[in-house]
């Protein structure tokens, strides 16, 4: 006897199924929640190499793109030589190019920079007594010349010092211990990271080297598993998804590549302690949004303010003049439109991201939150075509309700109100006048 399924009942089947198995993902996650996240990390620390090569590849394709078809493809064509068939050959010189401009970028911002960075740190760690006793000297000073601050400034030093004193032989002595053993522990990190980064870089090569196998094999598989609309439409949002986060990305870096040598620039210019540790500091913050800059001046000014108040001064204004101008114009012009968020969900996504994932949730919060946000809007939109309603957001500001599918303004539903009770108001009358003619 032949077996017959029935495509309902399967379907039904497969539904609760899939429920059950959502149910007890969900009852797993929620009550045993450490044991996920920490096989979670597990397998997120072993395969951080490949995660390290990906990014890597992600952030060198566009120079070996530009490589490639600006300057190696027209020489090959120049040479009368076939590009499918000396393909390897081609991206083989692309990628030597590619790490040997990169190398040596790296090596000549940082055989400019370490240099004198060690030199700062050197002479902060062997001036750092003189600072703190010129920085003691203008305080003195300056509580002398105002009685009224200095008599304040005692009573909270007579008030607060056996707290203070309290907490540096019960709370910071004690961990002291605990810090070393941190800091031990961050140097173990720091090397695994490296050495993660280095299989990571060799991968990337191979990445590379067959990004369009890969790219076309990610495909087959999309194509083989989903429906050819759902296929298409899932590709273009990865095509959305890249252009978001190169865009932002990309631009992001080269802005505060810009900010950081205006920094050094002004900062020798007008005779700021340490340029090239600050313009650094002000430069690498820089690439987190809104936030960075400040993050990045204030252990600036602090410094400063070590060695020279009116230098910090001097520093703080053209911080602030500098973060105008990269708010409103150097930023603009490099970045564009590149994410189409406005400024409150720029501080949203900022905050919501870095208080998830710190400093990595900051740097990549923008993008993956107006990627979410472009998600949300077009199933806004779908459901609302579904519904027969136009998508135009200026519709529904101006809008104060909708009836058979049109938007009325609280103007026109005024004046289709009075016009509804005049109408009454005649209907009434004409009623009256029936009634006294009988």
């Amino acid at each position: 006897m032949k077996f017959h399924w029935d495509k309902k009942y399967l379907y039904w089947g497969i539904t609760a199924f899939s429920v059950i198995v959502a149910s007890t993902c969900f009852y797993y996650l929620l009550f045993h929640g450490t044991a996920f996240s920490t096989a979670f990390g597990k397998i997120i620390s072993i395969t951080m190499p490949v995660i390290d090569g990906l990014v890597v590849a992600y952030l060198l394709t566009p120079i070996m793109n530009m490589i490639e078809n600006k300057i190696l493809i027209p020489i090959f064509e120049f040479m009368h030589w076939e590009v499918e068939k000396h393909h390897r050959k081609l991206r083989f010189l692309s990628i030597i190019c590619t790490l040997f401009i990169v190398a040596v970028f790296l090596y000549g911002f940082f055989s400019m920079v370490i240099p004198q960075l060690i030199k700062s740190i050197q002479s902060i760690i062997l001036q750092f007594p003189i600072y703190i006793n010129n920085l003691s000297m203008w305080i003195t000073k300056l509580l002398a010349d105002n009685q009224n601050i200095e008599s304040i400034a005692n009573d909270l030093l007579s008030q607060y010092s056996l707290e203070i004193e309290k907490w540096l032989n019960q709370t910071l002595l004690p961990q002291m211990n605990q810090l070393i053993k941190t800091l031990s522990l961050s140097l173990i990190s720091f090397v695994k990271a490296l050495w993660n980064l280095i299989i990571g870089f060799i991968i990337s090569i191979y990445l590379l080297s067959s990004k369009e196998l890969f790219c076309g094999q990610c495909k087959k598989v999309i194509y083989a598993f989903l429906e050819t609309k759902n296929a298409n439409e899932f590709i273009e949002n990865v095509r959305f998804i890249h252009k978001t986060f190169s865009g932002f990305i990309g631009g992001k870096i080269v802005d505060s590549v810009i900010i950081g040598i205006i920094c050094f620039v002004v900062t020798s210019a007008i005779g700021t302690p340490y340029p090239v540790l600050i313009s650094v500091i002000v430069g690498v913050t820089n690439v987190i949004p809104f936030f960075g800059p400040y993050v990045g001046a204030v252990p600036s000014a602090i410094l400063i303010l070590l060695v020279n108040p009116l230098q910090c001064l001097y520093f703080i204004i053209f911080i602030l003049i500098l973060q105008q101008f990269d708010g409103n114009f150097l930023g603009p012009k490099i970045l564009g439109n590149s994410t189409g968020l406005s400024s409150f969900w720029v501080i949203f996504s900022i905050t919501l991201f870095g208080g998830l994932f710190g400093i990595f949730g900051m740097l990549i919060g923008v993008p993956t939150f107006a990627v979410i946000l472009a998600a949300f809007k077009a199933i806004c939109n779908r459901m609302l075509a579904k519904k027969g309603l136009r998508t135009d957001t200026d519709l529904y500001i101006n809008s104060h309700e909708i009836q058979d599918k049109e938007f009325i303004t609280k103007s026109s539903l005024n004046l289709l109100q009075k016009k509804k009770q005049k109408s009454s108001e005649e209907e009434t009358t004409l009623k009256e006048d029936s009634e006294k003619k009988d």
